[in-house]
């Protein structure tokens, strides 16, 4: 039940009084909020292991804000352009920026309750009063017309904050939006820089395949050779046979494989039709990244889904403000004016003028539980966002941790795997300088030179998975960080990553606040 009052042209002791009325009716009736309560909190720092304030390294430590177009740092013109048609036709891209501009337009509706209201009324008709009917003579019994024209205004006080509160849920799902947009993007340009890696990895080891066929044919028509001068046996020759069309099997699997990279390449660039003639660069060619030593972990601030989720906190924390709003009285101030008649040649005259000015009030009596229901729904939603927040904030220092473990892991193998690659070419030459010498066989040539190929297979897989990992870390990150490049050709070793990092420095739930 809601009691309303309003007070247009009327004496102003007796609107006074009804005031007072209204105001001892609210007081007395009123709907009762009491104990609907939220008990949800926003994990501390401590407790996923984040330090309050940040340590002596991270306070010396130099921290670049996010770069939006981190994968340039790879120094690869092309995937440049490829993230760009992605970013430009990706439909994922697209949607979330309709739901900005819905969630911005939904907050300017909020906004729009908050100023006056004017609007406009006319009306004519013609009518007929019966004359046994409640209208008096002369009218009764007769045809008349009336017409009426007139200005409405009204203008809310918002005294209890109810249209400010909505106003500030909406713009705090509009910021959600915008962060849940961030995501998406930083997701989409890691997932290209990893599948363009995947592709170059897998051009690379076609060539290793193709080799590696012509390697083991002429293999075979070594063997045969010898078996026709009574030095190989029909067991070597067998042998040898299965070389080739074993080769010719990993060469097919490395081309499906290509495929469904080009195939996913095209996927996220939203234009499939274009997988056959996705070609990348060389893996030599992409700039391999130096991480630096240390990594503030106040980077998680700057993770959009961390952020998403801080605006969704605040969003909910003021619906729960909207609704405790519902249960005070609203108080508005009204006022009209225009003309109204009874028989139109008097529509146009003077005292056709009416006008009104005044305060209306309404309030809340009983309503069934209404409100109260209202207040424990958006409580609950209150609850789940901080929840969401929580969890998100888990799954940051989760994701972060793991792809540091994985960045230092292989930034680990990379000097290993090159001393092997160099040892495997040393024993290459030297199996060479032997038969050529005449103290050695072409076969232990053929040997080391197996042994070369797949140590290079090896090496092409190590240098991308170094790459897929700067992205895949990159992405953790919120989009980007400060790094310096190298050339995968320059050095042996990159700079080593802390691996204490997850337990270091600001918590994100204040760099969200931001």
């Amino acid at each position: 039940m809601t009691s309303s009052f309003s007070f247009v042209g009327a004496d102003r002791r007796l609107a006074l009084s009804a005031i007072a009325l209204a105001a001892s009716t609210f007081i007395a009736g009123c709907a009762d909020m009491r104990g609907i309560d939220t008990h949800a909190q926003m994990r501390s720092p401590q407790s996923v292991g984040l330090l309050t304030e940040p340590s002596a390294a991270d306070q010396a430590a130099t921290v670049a804000p996010v770069d939006a177009q981190w994968w340039k740092a790879l120094g690869d013109a092309q995937l440049n352009a490829l993230i760009d048609t992605a970013l430009a036709d990706s439909p994922n891209l697209q949607s979330a920026q309709a739901r900005i501009r819905k969630a911005w337009s939904l907050a300017q509706v909020s906004e729009s309750a908050m100023g006056p209201q004017v609007n406009g009324q006319a009306s004519a008709a013609r009518n007929h009063a019966p004359a046994n009917g409640m209208i008096p003579p002369p009218l009764a019994g007769n045809n008349y017309s009336t017409a009426e024209a007139r200005i409405n205004g009204s203008w809310s006080l918002d005294l209890f904050g109810k249209h400010r509160a909505a106003l500030d849920a909406a713009v705090g799902s509009a910021r959600a939006a915008q962060a849940d947009m961030d995501a998406a993007r930083v997701l989409l340009t890691s997932s290209m820089v990893q599948a363009y890696v995947q592709l170059s990895r897998l051009q690379a080891q076609e060539e290793v395949a193709m080799r590696a066929i012509d390697q083991r044919a002429h293999t075979l028509q070594l063997v045969r050779d010898r078996y026709d001068a009574g030095l190989d046996t029909t067991l070597e020759v067998r042998q040898s046979e299965s070389g080739v069309p074993q080769a010719k099997v990993q060469l097919l699997q490395v081309r499906e494989q290509k495929q469904l990279a080009q195939n996913a390449l095209a996927a996220l660039m939203g234009q499939p039709a274009r997988a056959q003639e996705l070609v990348a660069s060389p893996i030599t060619q992409l700039s391999l990244p130096r991480f630096p030593s240390q990594l503030s972990s106040n980077l998680l601030g700057r993770r959009a889904d961390i952020v998403a989720a801080r605006w969704r906190v605040e969003a909910a924390e003021q619906g729960i403000r909207q609704a405790k709003a519902e249960f005070y009285p609203d108080i508005n101030l009204t006022a009209f004016l225009g003309l109204s008649s009874i028989g139109f040649n008097n529509f146009a005259k003077g005292s056709a003028r009416e006008w009104g000015v005044g305060p209306a009030l309404s309030l809340p009596i009983f309503d069934s539980g209404r409100l109260r229901a209202n207040l424990s729904g958006t409580s609950a939603d209150y609850e789940l966002a901080v929840q969401a927040y929580n969890q998100a904030v888990i799954t940051a220092v989760h994701d972060v941790a793991d792809q540091v473990a994985s960045v230092r892991a292989a930034q680990a193998q990379l000097p290993e795997q090159r001393r092997a690659a160099d040892a495997a070419q040393s024993a290459l030459d030297i199996a060479n300088q032997r038969y050529a010498a005449g103290l050695g066989t072409y076969l232990n040539v053929l040997s080391a030179e197996t042994n070369v190929l797949t140590q290079r297979q090896q090496m092409v897989d190590v240098e991308a998975r170094i790459l897929s990992t700067n992205a895949a870390l990159a992405q953790a990150l919120g989009g980007g960080y400060q790094q310096q490049t190298q050339s995968s050709s320059n050095s042996d070793s990159n700079a080593e990553l802390d691996g204490n990092f997850p337990t270091q420095t600001n918590a994100p739930m204040d760099s969200a606040k931001s």
